[in-house]
C-alpha cells in the first residue's frame, strides 16, 4: 500500500488509473493506510502518535492583529539595529585569544596575525607587558603583570566581561603555535554549544590520577561559553589557592577543583588532532598522517618557520580543493546525461552557472576590447587610453594563465611561447565572473625542435569567489543632518516651494535634520537703499518657525560678485562643529526621509563622501504628459520619474543627470581636511583661480583620500530648469553645465519630433 500511495516515480498509462482507483478504495473504508502500515511495521502503535496524526489534519487559521497607534501620544521614531542578529541575540561562533610576551610580540605574534587573522571574526593578543605598543592591524590587551597565573586569570576575566555575550567558543593559544584556521573553524561549527567543554591535547598532571587532565597550552584549547560563565566566579579563589608556573596547568587545576571538568581530546565524534614539531624539522618534508591532519603544530621557534608551515598547509588545502572540484565535475558530467537537455545542457566550465542570456537588447552585456598596451573602453569616455594599474595586471595574469594551460595540456609533445596578443576581449557577467577571449600569436615547438607560428583563440573565465562583507565603519540613522541651501538672487522665487516641501517631508515627520539658508547677494543688491531680494524667503522661513514650534531655520547673508560653491561652503563650514554631517542641496531638490537616511548611511566620517545623482525631468514643452496606456497613438515613452504615482496623472519623462554634482553628503571634518590640503598644494593666486573652477565634489576627488561614492538617487526628482552656466567656471565645469542643460531638454524621440514639427512649420 505504501508503494502505491507514494511511488518513487509516477507511473504512466493504465497503471496510473489503477493505482489511483486502488488508493480510493482503501481510503473509502475510513482508515488511513499509512497509519496502519506504520503500526504493523513498528509493532504496537502508540496512541499518542495516532492522536498527533489526527490533530495534524485540522486546519490552522492565523489570527491577524491590526496595528493601532494612539493618535494622542506623540510620534516616536523606532530606531532599528544595524544587523538583524543584534535583535535576535545571535552570537558569533569563535573568538581566538593569543598569549604573547614582551620578547615575541613583534615577531611570533605578528606571524600569527598574518597567517590566521583573516580567518577569524575576532583575534586578540594578551600580554603582561605594561603599555605594550600594538603592531599595525593587531588588537593587544596589556594586563601589566607577566606572572603566568595572573596573565591567564586576567585574560579569562577580560573575555568574560567584554565578549562573554557575543561568542559561543573561545580558543586560547600561545604565539609559538601554528593553527590551521579553516579546520579549527570547521571543528567549532560541528560542536554543540549548550554544554561545558574543555577540548584540546590532554596531558596528565604529575602524580595525579588518569581522570585529572589538563589541556596543553602549546597546542591550544577550546572553552565553551557556558564553561567560561561558570568559571568566572572561581577565578579569584583559584588565583590565591593554586600555585603553578605554567598557565595551562593552572587553568586545568582550577577547572577540576572548582567545577570538576577535565580536558578531553575527543567529543561528539570530533577529534582534536595536534602535532609536535621536532627541532630543525623541515615542514616541506613532513608527510606523516598526524602532521597532515593536525589542527595545531607546536613548537614554532621563529616567524619564518611559521610562514613555511602556513605555505605547506595552504598547498595541502589547495590540492584538496582541486581534487574535490574534479570529483564534483565528474559527478556533474555523469548526471547531465540523465537530464532532459542531455550533454547540451552542460555549461563551461563544468559546475559554474551558464552565461547570462539577455531577453532584450537593453540587457546585452558588452565586450571591452584591449591590447597589451591600451584599452578601448575608458571611464572618461575617451576612445583609447593606456592599460595601467590593476587592469594591466589583470590582463597580464590572463595571458600567463592561458599560456600555462596550453603547455599543461599539450606537453611534452608541444611547447608554446607567446609572441604577442592579437586581440583581447573581456566582459563581466554578474552570474559567472570575468570572461576573456584572447587571440594569441604563438610559437609552437615540437619535440624534434621544429618551430611554427600559430594563431589560436582561447577563452578563459575568472569565476566569482566567495562573497565577503567588506569591513566598513559603523554608521547609524540617528545622525543629525545639516542641510545647506545656497540661494542666488535668481533662485529666490523658487525658495518658498522648497521650504514648503521641506516642511512636509522633514518637519512634519520630525526628521532629525536642520536647514541653513545661505543667501548670496550680488554687487547690485548689496548697496544701501536697494530692496532686499530675499525678503520673501525670510518671511517664508519665519512662517515655518511659527507653524512648527521649536524649529529654527538659520540663514546667513553672503556678498559675492562671483559665487563659488567651495567659497560658500567655506563660510558654512566655519559656523558648525567638525562632526557635522552636511547635505549640500539646491533649491530644486526635494529631500525626504529616505534620501536623508541614505545620506546618513553612505557618508562615513574619515572614509567616504556621497554625491547622489538626481533625476531631472525633461522640458514639459518638448516632452508633454504621456497618454494613458492603450490610448490611440500612444507610443514608446521616455523613462518616468522613479516612484511616480500613476494616480496623480501621467508623469513627464526624464533622466538621471550625471553631469550635475550640486548635491552632496559629507562630514565637516573631511571637508576641512580636503580644503587644507588644497591650500597646501595651491598657494596665492593659483588657489584663487582654482576655487572659481572647482565644485565641492572636485575638492574631494582631487584633494582627499576618501572614497567618493556616486550613485543614482531615485528619491531626488527635480523639475525642469536651465542651470546658469557662468563663464567664470573652468572649461570642464562649463562643458558639464552646458551638456546638462542640453541633455535635459528631452529624449531623442521628443527632440526628433520637435525638429520635425519645426521643419514642417518652416516649409509651409
Amino acid at each position: 500500500v505504501l508503494s502505491l500511495a507514494r511511488p518513487p516515480l509516477p507511473p504512466t498509462g493504465p497503471r496510473t488509473s489503477l493505482s489511483l482507483l486502488r488508493v480510493s478504495w482503501i481510503q473509502g473504508e475510513g482508515e488511513d493506510p499509512c497509519v496502519e502500515a506504520v503500526g504493523e511495521r513498528g509493532g504496537p502503535q502508540n496512541p499518542d502518535s495516532r492522536a498527533w496524526l489526527d490533530q495534524s489534519d485540522e486546519d490552522f487559521k492565523p489570527r491577524i492583529v491590526p496595528y493601532y497607534r494612539d493618535p494622542n501620544k506623540p510620534y516616536k521614531k523606532v530606531l532599528r539595529t544595524r544587523y538583524i542578529q543584534t535583535e535576535l541575540g545571535s552570537r558569533e561562533r569563535l573568538l581566538v585569544a593569543v598569549l604573547t610576551s614582551r620578547a615575541t610580540l613583534s615577531t611570533l605574534a605578528v606571524a600569527v596575525n598574518r597567517t590566521v587573522a583573516h580567518h577569524f571574526p575576532r583575534l586578540l593578543y594578551f600580554t603582561g607587558q605594561r603599555g605594550a605598543r600594538a603592531p599595525a592591524g593587531m588588537q593587544v590587551v596589556s594586563h601589566g603583570d607577566e606572572r603566568p597565573a595572573w596573565l591567564m586569570s586576567e585574560t579569562l576575566r577580560h573575555l568574560h566581561t567584554h565578549f562573554g555575550a557575543d561568542y559561543d567558543w573561545f580558543f586560547i593559544m600561545q604565539d609559538d603555535t601554528y593553527v590551521q584556521a579553516p579546520r579549527l573553524a570547521a571543528l567549532a561549527g560541528h560542536l554543540s554549544i549548550n554544554q561545558d567543554l574543555y577540548l584540546g591535547r590532554a596531558e596528565e598532571f604529575i602524580g595525579a590520577g588518569e581522570q585529572a587532565r589538563y589541556c596543553h597550552g602549546g597546542f591550544g584549547y577550546l572553552l565553551s561559553r557556558s564553561l567560561l560563565l561558570r568559571l568566572r566566579p572561581h577565578l579569584d579563589g583559584c588565583r590565591g589557592d593554586i600555585l603553578s608556573a605554567r598557565p595551562d596547568e593552572w587553568l586545568g587545576r582550577c577547572l577540576i577543583d572548582s567545577l570538576g571538568v577535565g580536558c578531553v581530546s575527543q567529543h561528539q565524534g570530533q577529534q582534536y588532532r595536534s602535532f609536535e614539531l621536532a627541532k630543525n624539522r623541515d615542514p616541506e618534508k613532513e608527510g606523516s598522517s598526524a602532521f597532515l591532519s593536525a589542527f595545531a603544530v607546536h613548537p614554532v621557534s621563529e616567524g619564518t618557520l611559521m610562514y613555511r608551515l602556513h605555505k605547506r598547509f595552504s598547498a595541502l588545502e589547495l590540492e584538496r580543493a582541486y581534487s574535490e572540484i574534479e570529483q564534483l565535475q565528474a559527478q556533474i558530467r555523469n548526471l547531465t546525461v540523465l537530464t532532459p537537455e542531455g550533454e547540451a545542457g552542460l555549461s563551461w566550465p563544468v559546475g559554474l552557472p551558464a552565461p547570462f542570456i539577455p531577453h532584450s537588447r537593453f540587457e546585452v552585456l558588452g565586450w571591452d576590447y584591449f591590447t597589451e598596451q591600451h584599452t578601448f573602453s575608458c571611464a572618461d569616455g575617451a576612445p583609447k587610453c593606456p592599460l595601467q594599474g590593476a587592469s594591466r595586471a589583470d590582463v597580464g595574469d590572463a595571458l600567463e594563465t592561458a599560456l600555462e594551460q596550453l603547455n599543461r595540456r599539450y606537453q611534452p609533445r608541444l611547447r608554446f611561447q607567446k609572441q604577442r596578443l592579437l586581440n583581447g576581449y573581456r566582459r563581466f557577467d554578474p552570474a559567472r565572473g570575468m570572461e576573456y577571449t584572447l587571440d594569441l600569436l604563438l610559437e609552437c615547438v615540437t619535440q624534434r625542435g621544429h618551430r611554427r607560428a600559430l594563431a589560436r583563440r582561447v577563452s578563459l573565465l575568472r569565476p566569482l569567489s566567495r562573497v565577503e562583507i567588506l569591513p566598513m565603519p559603523y554608521v547609524t540613522e540617528a545622525t543629525r543632518v545639516q542641510l545647506v541651501l545656497p540661494l542666488l538672487v535668481a533662485e529666490a522665487a523658487a525658495a518658498p516651494a522648497f521650504l514648503e516641501a521641506f516642511a512636509a517631508n522633514v518637519l512634519e515627520p520630525r526628521e532629525h535634520a536642520l536647514l541653513t539658508l545661505l543667501l548670496v547677494y550680488g554687487p547690485r543688491e548689496s548697496g544701501r537703499g536697494a530692496p532686499d531680494p530675499f525678503l520673501g524667503v525670510k518671511a517664508a522661513a519665519a512662517e515655518l518657525e511659527r507653524r512648527y514650534p521649536g524649529t529654527r531655520l538659520a540663514w546667513l547673508a553672503v556678498r559675492a560678485e562671483a559665487p563659488s560653491q567651495v567659497r560658500l561652503m567655506d563660510v558654512v563650514s566655519k559656523k558648525h562643529p567638525v562632526d557635522t554631517l552636511f547635505f549640500l542641496t539646491t533649491v530644486w531638490t526635494r529631500p525626504g526621509p529616505e534620501v536623508l537616511n541614505r545620506c546618513r548611511m553612505n557618508a562615513i566620517s574619515g572614509w567616504q563622501a556621497f554625491f547622489p545623482v538626481h533625476f531631472q525631468e525633461f522640458n514639459p514643452a518638448l516632452s508633454p504628459q504621456r497618454s494613458p496606456p492603450g490610448a490611440p497613438g500612444a507610443g514608446p515613452d521616455p523613462p518616468s520619474p522613479p516612484g511616480a504615482d500613476p494616480s496623480r496623472g501621467a508623469p513627464i519623462g526624464g533622466r538621471f543627470d550625471r553631469q550635475a554634482s550640486a548635491e552632496g553628503c559629507f562630514y565637516n571634518a573631511d571637508y576641512l581636511a580636503a580644503r587644507a590640503r588644497l591650500a597646501g598644494e595651491l598657494a596665492g593666486q593659483e588657489e584663487e583661480e582654482a576655487l572659481e573652477g572647482l565644485e565641492v565634489m572636485d575638492v574631494f576627488l582631487r584633494f582627499s583620500g576618501l572614497h567618493l561614492f556616486r550613485a543614482v538617487e531615485p528619491g531626488l526628482v527635480q523639475k525642469f530648469s536651465l542651470r546658469d552656466c557662468s563663464p567664470r567656471l573652468s572649461e570642464e565645469l562649463y562643458h558639464r553645465c552646458r551638456l546638462s542643460n542640453l541633455e535635459g531638454l528631452g529624449g531623442r524621440a521628443q527632440l526628433a519630433m520637435a525638429l520635425f514639427e519645426q521643419e514642417q512649420a518652416n516649409s509651409t
